[in-house]
């Protein structure tokens, strides 16, 4: 019908029309093929028949007969292996097109997409998604400099309280206890008949209290050397 109006059909419709052109006589030449073989047979019955019956003439018209059926049953195997390969040399061709077609279609989305593509416009993105980039990491580095200086006189009070503690760990005083002892701070030695079981109390500083000569303890003298130290 398409050839009726001069309009020339497309290439796939083409090939699957000719492909199953090929296959119809494919088919049929099977079908004779097994119709030969068949006759075959009934020639080869029919001549073993007669030569027990010693029908000499017979059996020479049969074989005849025979040797054409085998001759016909060639030719019909032979064309058909010549079917086969003109189908596969179709599909070869049918395979090049689409192809060809893919090939054709994948190049023009190519050309579309290259067209889409603004090059300076990606430029300009990336430069302002860089900027903004380091925006964000000036913000973080400042906020976290903020934290820590926010946060830098309570860390240095729990250092320094560990500092302490360690001290008077190494020293074998506890913090929580009362110091063994400890001299009466700012006492003289006119009040050393008050501190029981014969203990004379000393003072930091000569002549605090009584205007006489008072003892430093070492242990307390070691205690405050490194309290100052701490604390400069």
């Amino acid at each position: 019908m398409g050839n009726m109006f001069g309009k020339e059909k497309p290439l796939k419709e083409q090939l699957r029309e000719n492909k199953r052109t090929i296959t119809r006589a494919i088919r049929e030449l099977d079908r004779e093929t097994r119709s030969l073989q068949k006759e075959e047979q009934r020639l080869t019955i029919e001549i073993k028949k007669m030569a027990k019956e010693n029908q000499m003439k017979a059996v020479k018209i049969m074989a005849k007969d025979l040797v054409r059926t085998r001759q016909y049953i060639t030719k019909f195997i032979e064309m058909r292996s010549h079917l086969q390969g003109c189908a596969l040399k179709l599909q070869t061709v049918k395979s090049h097109a689409a192809m060809a077609e893919a090939m054709a279609s994948t190049a023009k989305a190519m050309s579309k997409m290259n067209k889409a593509v603004n090059v300076p416009s990606i430029n300009k993105m990336m430069a302002e998604f860089e900027r903004e980039n380091m925006k964000s990491e000036m913000m973080q580095e400042m906020m976290g400099d903020a934290i820590d200086d926010a946060l830098a006189d309570e860390n240095d009070e729990e250092e320094e309280d560990r500092i302490v503690a360690q001290v008077l760990d190494e020293i074998g005083v506890n913090m929580n206890e009362a110091i063994p002892n400890a001299p009466a701070l700012g006492l003289g030695a006119a009040d050393a008949s008050a501190v029981p079981d014969g203990k004379v109390a000393v003072g930091i500083e000569n002549g605090a209290g009584g205007g006489g000569p008072t003892v430093e303890d070492p242990a307390l003298s070691d205690l405050e050397a490194r309290l100052n130290n701490l604390k400069r």
